[in-house]
């Protein structure tokens, strides 16, 4: 029986890509970089805002130094402009609804800044209670590496075989294989379906309604 859902953030329960682009490209323009096209981002994100920044500036510029200032430059700005262009995925206020009605516990296991998971979680899903908001907290390693998910599970209670890892990439899929967990990917995210099966995912959706298929033949 499932008791816990965990969900990645960006790509699964909220559509960010907009804004992470346009504040990367603004963050390249005021250094006089070349900017990327939005699409080009789905490739970029998924291992936190430092992977991002690495992977959107240009080569020379790839240097830890470097890199941290930019990403002291990235985050207030990011703040300010976080909820310009982002919305919540079609069908998810409906399935986190579903869960919460049935008693199903809901957490949200993120490569997002800490600082930037309460303020997102409160302005979008405002009449729902998650278990636990966590993102890449410092001392922390970010996913892959299952400590997140492991520590949702310390607070939880929750013993492995009753939950679902539900994200959009193979970092969430190699993240649910490493914790030991089921996992779900889904293909209204940022990236497709042949990533999440060579990723390993245990099962794929088109839909956010179909995870309560999934829950329901667990049961």
């Amino acid at each position: 029986m499932i008791r816990l859902v965990i969900f990645d953030m960006d790509g699964t329960i909220l559509d960010t890509l907009q804004d992470l682009a346009n504040c990367t490209n603004h963050l390249l323009h005021s250094h006089g970089f070349p900017e990327h096209p939005t699409d080009a981002y789905r490739y970029f994100v998924g291992n936190g805002i430092r992977k991002l920044i690495e992977r959107a500036i240009p080569e020379s510029e790839r240097t830890p130094e470097k890199i941290d200032a930019y990403y002291e430059e990235f985050l207030p700005y990011y703040e300010r402009h976080k909820e310009d262009k982002t919305r919540v995925y079609p069908g998810i206020l409906d399935l986190l609804q579903n869960l919460q009605s049935l008693g199903i516990m809901t957490a949200i296991a993120s490569n997002k800044v800490q600082e930037a998971m309460v303020p997102l979680t409160d302005h979008y899903f405002p009449d729902i209670v998650f278990t636990t908001v966590l993102g890449n907290r410092k001392g922390v390693p970010p996913k892959p590496h299952p400590a997140i998910v492991e520590d949702i599970l310390k607070m939880t209670g929750v013993e492995k075989p009753e939950v679902l890892y539900v994200g959009d990439t193979a970092v969430d899929m190699e993240t649910a294989t490493r914790a030991g967990i089921t996992k779900v990917g889904v293909l209204w995210g940022f990236r497709d379906r042949k990533e999440l099966e060579n990723a390993g995912a245990d099962y794929i959706i088109e839909e956010p309604k179909e995870l309560l298929q999934i829950i329901e033949k667990q049961s």
